[in-house]
């Protein structure tokens, strides 16, 4: 890996990609840490240590290094503004039939989505400053308007930076936020780590040496279910227009399937869902009943960590879904004379697909729902909590591949010669 970055880096055009990448991400950071306007930073000094971490929904929308600040939102309504909107090509045909009219119908997709961002911002912002009203030095109708104006602004601009990161640097925007917003919470655990090391008896250290070695498994896991894939041989047959011979007459080639297409954003969407109460609460007084509600749909609530399992594989599919169309598949394949060996062309090659691709996919989700139960582990087994954990480690080395992926990409189109044997 760090043959192919120094390779990388010395491509102009992909080192201009790579530095645009990390200044944005610095003006993020740097954002992150601008109180808004009119907040009192004493009290924020007062209550700070008191606070508890935050979900890791706040975390991976970047809201927890971030609590008083123009960023305090971060990418968060753009991720529920996505799913929102994934969930509606479902239920509505006019955006299903526009989300396959080509780049015209996925840019008309995409203004909806900048849009509803802007809505669930303005809610969010609210409910913040609300939230925050006794923190404020004069609380002020205008100081809360311009707090609300503020944080949407803030939320919409990071939303435009990971666009400027998807179209302009290495690779999703949205993912290398989410990224970082992870990996800096990471020194927060590492510290954990020391602090029970200094604090405990020996069998402390073995504790945290077997903690180690299951999450450097657990990485290693991770690799081998983001890279599998499931090939489908395809054979091609020639046709005949004319004197002339068009097609691969009797090629082989195979259809790749991973094991997991839904990748990390099953993992992402169903976070979303079971710490959403606990995200609001954040934000208003919950009685008893909604308290008792919070405390079931934690993930470290046997009932919470159920439900967070069932959405993961019920996003798996639904993502999966959308993304592969056995019937398109198997039409394009009928058209360009294409057929899978010991299947029939048309249908049932359409539910021989459907089929693997059913298979396959629980294979994946359920690999990556038992790896989102680490850290329970880590808590119920070793009395552990670390700040990062399997949902942590699937999101960053899925990202972390991902941009890997890339690089290789973007050199292999410029035709650098031994990047790949180097």
């Amino acid at each position: 890996m760090i043959k192919l970055f120094a390779n990388a880096w010395k491509v102009k055009d992909i080192r201009n990609k790579i530095l645009y990448t990390f200044i944005i991400l610095a003006i993020i950071r740097l954002g992150a840490h601008i109180a808004l306007p009119g907040i009192s930073v004493a009290s924020i000094k007062a209550i700070q240590d008191s606070m508890s971490t935050g979900t890791l929904y706040n975390i991976i929308a970047g809201g927890y290094n971030s609590r008083w600040s123009i960023f305090s939102m971060g990418i968060g309504p753009y991720i529920n503004a996505s799913i929102i909107m994934q969930l509606l090509r479902v239920a509505i045909p006019k955006l299903e039939q526009l989300s396959k009219e080509g780049e015209d119908g996925r840019k008309k997709i995409t203004s909806y989505t900048r849009y509803l961002t802007v809505v669930l911002s303005l809610i969010q912002a609210t409910g913040i400053t609300l939230s925050y009203r006794d923190m404020f030095s004069n609380a002020s109708a205008l100081t809360l308007i311009i707090s609300v104006i503020t944080l949407v602004a803030g939320s919409t601009f990071i939303m435009w930076l990971a666009e400027q990161i998807t179209n302009k640097g290495i690779t999703n925007g949205s993912s290398m936020i989410i990224f970082m917003n992870i990996v800096s919470n990471l020194p927060s655990g590492i510290r954990s780590l020391v602090y029970y090391a200094q604090t405990g008896d020996a069998t402390g250290l073995v504790k945290i040496a077997i903690v180690l070695v299951l999450l450097l498994a657990v990485i290693v896991f991770i690799v081998i279910i983001h890279d599998g894939e499931r090939r489908i041989p395809v054979q091609y047959s020639a046709k005949m227009v004319g004197r002339r011979t068009y097609g691969f007459g009797g090629q082989t080639t195979f259809m790749p399937i991973k094991v997991n297409t839904a990748g990390v954003i099953a993992i992402i969407f169903a976070i979303s869902l079971v710490q959403f109460p606990e995200t609001i609460a954040q934000f208003i007084h919950p009685g008893a009943t909604f308290s008792k509600i919070i405390e079931l749909l934690r993930i470290t609530n046997p009932v919470g960590a159920v439900i967070y399992i069932v959405l993961i594989l019920f996003f798996s599919y639904f993502y999966t879904s959308i993304v592969i169309n056995p019937n398109e598949i198997a039409e394009n394949m009928k058209k360009n004379g294409g057929f899978i060996p010991g299947i029939r062309p048309g249908q049932p090659t359409s539910d021989y697909i459907t089929r693997v691709v059913n298979r396959i996919t629980l294979v994946g989700a359920i690999s990556f729902a038992c790896i989102a139960l680490v850290p329970l582990i880590l808590q119920w087994v070793f009395g552990l909590n670390v700040g990062f954990g399997g949902t942590t480690l699937i999101i960053v080395v899925g990202v972390a591949l991902d941009i890997v992926k890339a690089m290789e990409s973007q050199l292999l189109m410029r035709h650098y010669k031994g990047f790949l044997n180097s």
